[in-house]
């Protein structure tokens, strides 16, 4: 471990002086693209300290299920969920070629995971990269991100249409029984959004059999029953974790919107993405994520490098941050105000109608 973090920490990286105060989003862009490499040794580090806890933990909760220790298979249940939740981000690390030097091994890492989390690689991999390359711009919404309808365009509306808005906001749909169908249901089938249509078909179907096999091998061994008590709590509350975090990456006060005219890409990228500063062995757990205004102003650094860039550049420390009560008020943000320029509830678009 020691030695993975010490060549990791060695290694020289292209740019170090912060720029200017002065300077915009492209130039921070270009100063965080000098952290792009990553190490390998780090890398497979990283992916064994997240594949070992997850099994270990699995196992353990299976253990206390087995043997009539009930409630006792809770705790391990829901650090294994956490775990898997990192195991995504590798993926996600991995999607943006972020994770290895190689493209082909980005690639064959990242459909490996997505036999655990549940996430067809290929066909999510191009949504994402869709998702990167629109985010903000009022007028390119929908692909990879959370619905976010305008004040004008919430009042157009039908009573149904705002019926169904509305559903769609509320919390327990959000990130309860939304996550719940996109990873068991939703991900069956590959993005509607993509650049090779068949390519993501054959990945989506080969992901559902791999995880298929991965199941009925566990079930063979363990039975359906320990099976379902064990698996189906992790991955639903892994499920609303991940949706928690993207929803909180782009969806805060301080957030940028725009339309075609006025959107630039690297001022979305650094002004409409939060950075979640989380408690320290969360922000660990999470594989550094809540740092998200790094990641899509350079999303080719892995984010086992992003603390080293705050650290050389703390100017950004401050730009968009949310500290893990603040992110709760998150939740009440619905609408986008073309007048305010921000993200409001539902009680103040009332007021301002």
């Amino acid at each position: 471990m020691n030695a993975a973090l010490a060549v990791d920490e060695t290694v020289k990286t292209k740019t170090t002086a912060s720029p200017p105060a002065s300077a915009g989003p492209k130039q921070w862009a270009q100063t965080l693209a000098g952290y792009r490499d990553p190490n390998h040794s780090r890398s497979i580090f990283e992916i064994a300290v997240t594949v070992l806890p997850f099994t270990g933990l699995w196992l353990l909760s299976w253990a206390a299920i087995h043997y009539g220790y009930w409630p006792l298979a809770i705790f391990p249940a829901v650090l294994a969920a956490v775990f898997l939740v990192r195991l995504f981000m590798i993926q996600h690390d991995c999607g943006h070629g972020a994770f290895f030097r190689s493209r082909l091994a980005n690639d064959w890492v990242g459909r490996a995971i997505s036999v655990l989390t549940l996430t067809p690689y290929d066909g999510w991999r191009q949504a994402h990269a869709v998702h990167h390359a629109s985010t903000g711009n009022l007028d390119r919404r929908g692909v990879g991100d959370i619905d976010t309808l305008t004040v004008r365009e919430y009042q157009a509306l039908t009573y149904w249409g705002r019926l169904r808005y509305r559903l769609y906001r509320h919390p327990i749909v959000m990130f309860g029984i939304g996550p719940a169908y996109i990873f068991v249901l939703q991900h069956r089938l590959p993005h509607i959004v993509t650049r090779n249509r068949r390519q993501a078909w054959f990945n989506a179907m080969a992901t559902n059999l791999a995880s298929a096999a991965v199941i009925a091998t566990v079930i063979w061994f363990i039975g359906f029953g320990p099976f379902l008590l064990v698996q189906l709590p992790i991955t639903l509350l892994a499920a609303s974790i991940g949706v928690w975090l993207f929803y909180v990456q782009h969806q805060f006060e301080g957030t940028f919107w725009a339309e075609d005219p006025e959107w630039d890409l690297h001022e979305a990228a650094l002004h409409g993405s939060s950075h979640y500063d989380l408690p320290h062995p969360l922000r660990w757990l999470t594989a550094n994520i809540g740092m998200h205004h790094l990641h899509h102003l350079c999303s080719r650094i892995p984010y086992y490098r992003l603390p080293r860039v705050m650290r050389d550049h703390p100017d950004l420390k401050s730009v968009g941050r949310l500290t893990l009560w603040q992110s709760l008020s998150c939740v009440r943000l619905t609408l986008w105000c073309e007048t305010t320029r921000r993200l409001i509830s539902f009680r103040e678009a009332r007021a301002e109608s």
